[in-house]
């Protein structure tokens, strides 16, 4: 053994690997996206093979990791807390079927929230779907419960969720590592269509079967709540919290000098509770303040007629139950000295598309042709596009095809229709586009769909993608083109422009709105391909210029608000534009962006 100092992902990544875990599927998503890039970085330390991939979306890596360990294998699947809706349908139907091999799904929650479209709490959705959940404390503890979660999900023959949240993931903390254990298992799939093919008139049979697991499973000793017991001054006063809030809550009880004061649990395993503790709680305690991130999951399960928590508005609804906010909530409930009122989050400076991104030239291409338009857009780098004018909406994953659908749908209900350009990132296309563009097509939608291909998941730290031909690690595989899906779609217009070419790219928008608003038009498509210069190579494989402003500048500041290049910057001193040289990484794409040519380029020697 020995310890090294690991973000709360990196143990989490190193656990699977020291548990046996042989199958690891992931779809890359802030703040769970680490824990399999763990697994690749330390994949040499596994003792028996190990098959590690980025599946195209999440439903794809749950049922990877599934099969899997159908034949006895150990297998994760590891998602963020949004990527749980992709993969809730064989979620959900997992918790009756169960599974052989240990299975452990790692869903990384975001409250906040940081980088998400909600606050989603995975505790609450295994509520719903009646599968165990555990709720690491730090990123020392979320390693060690992997282990934890394969032995439960052996002995019962159940998915068990492990769920660390953006704190956790992100936080560093000495871990003590080990060697992988060595299991020896043969691939052994036994064949049982009444249970792994279960129809209706199997399902009440497996339900029965699944609600009896959860009730041994309840009272295992390993996930019951951990008392610290307190020193009598309050005795039927009892503290209760879980994740990363009960470490917080025993730092700031030892700050205030709170510490053995009262009763405090630590709920490992908030789904499912253990009834004799719930009944502990009713018969010992009075009051009882629940802390817990981010809905009333254990409060509900509680039920206790004087529990303090979300319910009531106590503990905020929304948002980190951060130090402050836990000072707050503990200085009402034990009547101490109310704190002072915590500090507005700083949110610093709206976040910008680096410098050169090859989203900004498309987008400012779009909003310029189309200034009328209407723009859906998704999750990724190029949501950023709502700076320039060129977003409208944001949903979830593929949502952008869909909607422009929908309102294409709406407008031609009356005499004309604006033109909809929707904007989709190349990994989101392979992830849910595809489904959406067939039925964009066969609804006769007539939209423009601009594939944002800058060959990476580059919101998440450069993932591959389905049609560069490299799997997990960098290992080389078949490359699947994004072109002859779309044509197979039954898209017939299809152009391929570099948006650093603005002449080009917006005479091909102007064609794309021909198409759609002619006699035989339908859904257009506009392949945007330019690399990501986060990526090693991109940019010095293009173009590099010399970038600078002349004094026919006239301060009109479209340069600096409307293409909001982060190297372009207003002079106090001049009250001109100007360039930082340190950001520029000379692309040139904001040379006709000025309307009176003060923008210059000149090639680097």
């Amino acid at each position: 053994m020995s310890k090294q100092l690991l973000m709360g992902n990196e143990a989490i990544g190193q656990a699977l690997i020291e548990a046996g875990c042989q199958v690891a599927a992931a779809y890359p998503g802030t703040p769970s996206t680490e824990v399999l890039q763990a697994m690749i970085d330390r994949r040499d330390q596994a003792v028996e093979p190990l098959h590690i991939e980025w599946s195209v979306n999440e439903k794809i890596a749950f049922e990877v990791a599934l099969a899997a360990s159908y034949t006895g294998k150990r297998s994760v699947a590891v998602m963020k807390q949004v990527g749980l809706n992709v993969a809730a349908d064989p979620f959900m139907r997992t918790a009756y079927l169960g599974v052989k091999g240990g299975m452990v799904t790692v869903v990384a929650d975001d409250p906040g929230p940081h980088s998400s479209q909600n606050e989603q709490d995975t505790r609450l959705f295994c509520l719903q779907g009646r599968v165990p959940v555990l709720d690491p404390a730090s990123p020392a503890e979320a390693g060690e419960m992997v282990a934890t979660a394969y032995a439960l999900s052996e002995q019962y023959e159940m998915n068990i969720v492990l769920r660390p949240t953006t704190r956790i993931c992100h936080s560093r903390q000495n871990v003590e590592v080990g060697a992988p254990v060595a299991l020896e298992r043969e691939a052994q799939f036994e064949k049982d269509p009444t249970r792994w093919a279960a129809t209706p008139p199997f399902l009440p049979g497996l339900h029965r079967k699944l609600n009896e697991k959860l009730e041994q499973l309840a009272r295992e000793e390993a996930v019951q709540p951990r008392l610290q017991s307190g020193n009598g001054s309050q005795p039927k006063v009892a503290l209760v919290a879980s994740g990363i809030v009960y470490g917080h809550l025993v730092d700031l009880l030892d700050e205030l000098g709170l510490s053995g004061q009262c009763d405090l649990f630590q709920v490992v395993m908030p789904y499912p509770l253990s009834p004799e503790w719930i009944e502990q709680l009713h018969a010992d305690y009075d009051q009882v303040l629940v802390l817990e991130e981010t809905y009333p999951v254990i409060e509900l399960q509680l039920a206790h007629p004087g529990a303090v928590g979300k319910q009531g508005g106590a503990v905020p609804r929304e948002g980190e139950l951060t130090p402050d906010v836990i000072h707050q909530v503990l200085a009402t409930f034990l009547d101490l000295e109310a704190p002072g009122e915590p500090a507005a989050e700083q949110r610093g400076q709206r976040p910008s598309l680096c410098p050169g991104c090859p989203h900004r030239a498309a987008f400012y291409s779009i909003k310029s042709c189309f200034p009328k338009g209407i723009f859906p857009s998704d999750i990724g780098c190029y949501t950023l596009g709502m700076n320039l004018g060129a977003v409208h909406t944001v949903h979830c994953m593929g949502a952008c095809i869909s909607q422009g659908v929908g309102f294409y749908q709406a407008y031609a209900q009356g005499e004309d229709f604006p033109t909809v350009v929707v904007t989709i990132g190349d990994s989101t296309f392979f992830h849910s586009g595809l489904p959406a563009l067939v039925n964009a097509v066969i609804q006769q939608a007539r939209i423009i769909v601009v594939i944002l291909d800058n060959a990476t998941t580059a919101m998440t730290g450069g993932q591959p993608v389905p049609h560069m031909g490299v799997a997990a690690g960098g290992m080389p595989t078949k490359a699947v083109a994004i072109e002859p899906l779309v044509k197979a779609s039954g898209v017939d217009f299809l152009e391929v422009c570099d948006p650093y070419d603005k002449e080009g790219f917006e005479a091909l928008l102007q064609q794309a709105d021909q198409h759609i608003r002619g006699p035989e038009g339908g859904v257009a498509v506009l392949i945007s391909r330019h690399g990501c210069l986060m990526e090693k190579g991109v940019l010095k494989q293009q173009t590099m210029y010399r970038v600078s402003i002349e004094a026919s500048c006239i301060s009109c500041r479209k340069c600096v608000n409307a293409f909001e290049c982060p190297a372009l910057f207003m002079d106090e001193g001049t009250g001109k534009a100007a360039v930082n040289q340190d950001r520029c990484v000379g692309c040139g794409t904001c040379v006709p962006v000025c309307p009176v040519d003060a923008i210059i380029k000149e090639p680097r020697s």
